[in-house]
């Protein structure tokens, strides 16, 4: 299957879980495409200011890649900046949330799989 990014749903979404500002996800993968391995493949693209709330997941887990910019990621109760290249797993029971303040948009791989209870 290819996918080109013409093709590829675009969702422009405001004060994201709370957060402020807005995100705009696009999603390179469907949850059918995956076949229920997961239901959000997206490279999300979050401004200057703008955030994603805290959050949390169960019976799932979400993954960040982060491709551009700069961002920080609430790990538990700490604030963590995440640069290009770097990663952040918010495993099932968790809350996090990321939040863009720098001066430039922030371009990340955002993934939310869930748990397979066949593999732990």
């Amino acid at each position: 299957m290819i996918k080109t990014a013409g093709q590829q749903q675009v969702r422009v979404r405001e004060n994201v879980r709370g957060g402020t500002g807005a995100v705009s996800f696009h999603d390179f993968l469907t949850e059918e495409d995956a076949f229920g391995a997961g239901h959000l493949f997206s490279r999300t693209v979050i401004p200057a200011g703008a955030s994603i709330g805290e959050h949390q997941h169960e019976g799932e887990f979400e993954v960040y890649y982060l491709l551009s910019g700069q961002a920080e990621v609430l790990e538990g109760d700490e604030w963590v900046t995440l640069n290009k290249g770097d990663m952040h797993r918010c495993a099932s029971g968790e809350s996090h949330a990321i939040r863009n303040n720098g001066s430039q948009e922030a371009e990340l791989i955002m993934l939310i799989l869930y748990e397979n209870a066949a593999h732990i």
